[in-house]
């Protein structure tokens, strides 16, 4: 279907009006957006460029900070979009010394553009007065009251605002202040009364005509029959509408923004309409998208309960029931728990075989099985063989007690409470696991008690540990230069030493050379006691001759100059460092000085 020139030009001209309605009600950032404390937006505006209708003008005093309604003057105080209310302050009309004669007030309403909210009072404050209000309507009807007002002499102390204490209220007439066109008129008529019982009518010579917001003023006895607290002004509540037409007209050119509806003037519809949002929504229904989405849900307006849950929606909300979620979300927190504990057992369990096979390993190398083998040929045997978890448990921190060329000492407690000492090899040579566990084995048939007892060994380490019986009196090194050490006890400690030495020489089932014999290698017990330690160096001699050829081991300033030269090792080696056990140069012994 073709269309004629003319309806393509008058379609024209209505996508170029139906658009320029709809931008000028969106937010332009040249138009003024506060004055002072109140907040500008369409269809209100400073400038005529942004204000939808000429009644909507405001005028901001930019040095005081405040605005006013340019047509009338009155200072807003508030607007209101959703609601379609602006506040405004109105003066407060008086009429004084009457001198009997009566008097006439015009109220000044002359508001065009608005009308009084029915959310507003009138109020009349005065002593012993008659007073009709009357309203003229431009449709010619009009709409009258009286209120009269009685003093007691003094008038008593009441807020009701009766009209027997001084004060008279009515809530205006259904939009009765119309204001919007010049020939709406209302009068108050106010005539002295005569009444009984007031000595002095002119007492109070000032009546008080005022519109005021509901709930806002509070009448007073006497302080507002004598100058009405020096009110000049109150907040009243102004209904502006659109300009007039109809909710039809409005759908038509798309006035009021998204998520709006018209509302028609009630029994005024040729007055004009305005626009509010529709429920679930807040904002200016006057701008494009002025009108937001309300979330009940977070300002806890919905009825949803305790036992569902709330979800926003456009416009509502919606109820569902908390056990889906919930079963939801505990299964979700449940299923990743368990999964968290499988990977964490899952990775203990492949870090405990790993450190297993790392024991495991460790034990194969330091000989363990070439050792189990051996104890399981002699059971008569007496050595214990420990987990490296049983001597984490029995040492710590604080347990080292000292460190020779050989190695490291700790002393421990074993779970059934018995004291032991952990000695810890330096130079670990796997290559020697064989000879070492040959040597634990000759070491656990020396049963004298004047040697260390070995009482088992630990080979998961990296290098193994030996555990010897603790004994708690310290070293002969500390011991043999103490002047309070008698000679009897020096010489016992001497003999006991050499007849262990005799025992290591010729008695044991092998023998045995030390090879470091020295102060710090021999231990006391608590009663003095020898106790010979340290067989680190030692090594068994086979040979008939009672001679073995080995590296050059021990402490200087004790070995044996031949040993040292030659390497021969024998007997005598050990009586060499058992002779000169004592410290290298003993100083100046004066008389007296025990020996």
């Amino acid at each position: 279907m073709l269309l004629s020139p003319k309806k393509i030009v008058l379609v024209f001209f209505l996508v170029a009006f139906t658009a320029l309605a709809v931008s000028t009600r969106q937010s332009r950032t040249d138009c003024q957006s506060t004055c002072g404390t109140v907040k500008i937006e369409y269809p209100f505006a400073t400038s005529s460029d942004c204000v939808h209708e000429e009644k909507f003008l405001l005028r901001c005093d930019e040095e005081e900070q405040k605005l006013f309604l340019k047509n009338s003057n009155l200072e807003v105080l508030r607007i209101s979009f959703d609601d379609g209310e602006v506040e405004v302050l109105v003066d407060v009309i008086s009429l004084c010394n009457m001198n009997g004669d009566g008097g006439n007030i015009i109220l000044p309403i002359e508001i065009p553009g608005f009308i009084f909210s029915n959310k507003n009072q009138l109020f009349l404050v005065g002593c012993n007065i008659d007073t009709f209000c009357i309203f003229t309507m431009r449709n010619g009807g009009t709409t009258a009251f009286t209120c009269e007002t009685q003093c007691d002499s003094p008038p008593p102390v009441d807020k009701s605002c009766s009209g027997y204490n001084g004060c008279c209220r009515t809530f205006p007439v259904y939009r009765l202040l119309h204001t919007s066109l010049s020939n709406v008129n209302s009068q108050i008529l106010i005539n002295p009364g005569n009444y009984i019982g007031w000595s002095s009518s002119y007492s109070y010579p000032c009546k008080y005509v005022f519109v005021v917001k509901e709930g806002y003023f509070v009448f007073s006895v006497p302080e507002d029959l004598k100058n009405l607290r020096n009110f000049t002004r109150f907040p009243v509540i102004l209904d502006w509408l659109l300009s007039q037409g109809t909710c039809q007209q409005a759908e038509d050119t798309s006035f009021c923004g998204e998520n709006s509806r018209c509302i028609a003037t009630s029994n005024c519809t040729d007055y004009g309409y305005s626009c509010k949002c529709l429920d679930g929504f807040e904002g200016n229904p006057y701008a494009q998208h002025g009108c937001k989405d309300v979330d009940e849900c977070t300002v806890n307006a919905h009825s949803c309960g305790k036992d569902l849950s709330c979800k926003n929606v456009d416009g509502t909300f919606r109820c569902k029931k908390k056990k889906e979620w919930t079963t939801i979300i505990l299964v979700s927190v449940i299923g990743c728990l368990v999964f968290l504990v499988g990977v964490c057992c899952v990775l203990l369990k492949l870090k405990l075989r790993q450190l297993a096979k790392l024991r495991e390993r460790r034990f194969e190398s330091n000989g363990g099985v070439l050792l189990a083998q051996r104890l399981l040929e002699s059971p008569n045997q007496c050595i214990k063989i420990f987990t490296e978890e049983e001597i984490k448990q029995a040492t710590h921190e604080t347990s080292f007690l000292g460190g020779g060329g050989q190695g490291v000492v700790f002393r421990a407690t074993l779970p059934d409470n018995v004291e032991v000492a952990i000695k810890r090899s330096r130079n670990w040579d796997p290559d020697q696991a064989g000879q070492f566990v040959n040597e634990i084995i000759l070491l656990s048939q020396i049963n004298h008690p004047n040697v260390v007892r070995l009482l088992g060994c630990c080979l998961e380490t990296p290098s193994p540990l030996l555990v010897y019986e603790y004994v708690p009196g310290g070293t002969l090194h500390d011991a043999l230069f103490d002047s309070s050490l008698a000679w009897s006890e020096r010489l016992r400690i001497a003999a006991e030493i050499a007849e262990t030495l005799s025992y290591l020489h010729f008695s044991a089932p092998v023998s045995i050379v030390h090879r470091d014999i020295k102060p710090e290698n021999i231990l006391l017990t608590q009663t003095l006691s020898v106790k010979l330690c340290d067989f680190g160096a030692s090594r068994p001699v086979h040979t008939r001759t009672g001679q073995l050829t080995t590296l050059v081991q021990g402490t200087w300033g004790y070995l044996d100059p031949e040993y040292l030269r030659t390497g021969t090792l024998t007997e005598k080696s050990d009586v060499y460092s058992f002779g000169v056990r004592g410290r290298v140069g003993t100083g100046v012994w004066g008389k007296g000085v025990k020996l």
